[in-house]
């Protein structure tokens, strides 16, 4: 995408040399460039959603580090306040609905960002399942491609698309978009049944409960973030780590070709939209199913 068609922001940035990032010489506004850079990727997957966001005021070896769910005083008019319809009367929750909305969440320092599998026009009808693959420290990274296809083919068994990202941090998210038919409980039970199909089936492997005394040498397969209210880090999201890693999208015949969760970062991101241009999840939602 040339500079010209890139979204512009009305939010201001304050400090805009501030780094967030010092290591790798990221600053503010390098992190603001960047989402400018992926944002018309990125949109559908954290716009209009609630989200959850880990905020880290002095960047990441700051000591400030919190994950904001409601609002905070003095925070930008473009990160919008959404009420939860089961809980009318309590905080309201937080959402964005444009790329100002990005900028704001950059200005607050906001270093992750992780929405709910859900838009708010469809609050109790997910749109999307998220199974996180967790290797403990001892796993080899082709362990966990290797889950990966093994998570997609009893997807697609099921009748269900799958795509991948890196995690931006130790594994990979095989991700299920969904016709948002089915309700939480539905959902957040097929990933269940999912997880311990494996961990029955290779229990050397993979475990589907986060019992860290067996962690050693098995992936657990996390599908815990599929429940009312859980979050997953969205789809080109930054983390907050060592690195300034990004949680990026791939095609699955490129999987074999990445060095590890950490592959891809706000370094080496621009290089990759300059030669890989096309989206690789960019039928994402036109694959969703109804979860049967």
């Amino acid at each position: 995408m040339s500079p010209g068609n890139l979204p512009k922001s009305d939010v201001s940035l304050s400090h805009p040399d501030r780094l967030y990032w010092p290591d790798e010489g990221v600053t503010k506004q390098a992190l603001a460039d960047y989402y400018a850079a992926v944002w018309r990727f990125m949109a559908p997957y954290v716009v209009n959603r609630p989200l959850a966001l880990l905020r880290l005021p002095d960047g990441i070896k700051g000591h400030q580090r919190f994950f904001q769910k409601h609002a905070w005083k003095g925070m930008n008019p473009h990160i919008e306040e959404v009420a939860d319809p089961q809980d009318a009367d309590g905080e309201k929750l937080l959402d964005i609905v444009d790329f100002n909305g990005v900028a704001a969440l950059v200005q607050s320092a906001v270093l992750e960002i992780h929405p709910w599998g859900t838009t708010i026009d469809h609050w109790e009808r997910p749109d999307m399942i998220t199974m996180d693959l967790d290797p403990g420290e001892d796993v080899a990274w082709s362990a966990v491609i290797a889950a990966a296809l093994d998570v997609k083919a009893r997807l697609e068994a099921r009748g269900i698309a799958a795509f991948v990202k890196t995690s931006g941090g130790k594994g990979l998210h095989v991700v299920s978009p969904l016709a948002p038919k089915a309700g939480w409980a539905e959902v957040k039970d097929f990933a269940h049944s999912l997880a311990e199909s494996m961990s029955a089936d290779m229990p050397d492997k993979y475990l589907s409960t986060a019992t860290k005394a067996k962690r050693g040498g098995h992936i657990y397969i996390d599908y815990l973030r599929n429940g009312r209210g859980n979050t997953a880090v969205a789809a080109y999201s930054t983390r907050a780590r060592p690195g300034a890693p990004v949680s990026m999208p791939l095609d699955w015949q490129e999987l074999n070709e990445v060095t590890g969760p950490a592959a891809f970062t706000l370094a080496n991101v621009p290089q990759r939209l300059r030669t890989r241009p096309k989206d690789p999840w960019s039928d994402f939602f036109d694959a969703a199913a109804p979860l049967e």
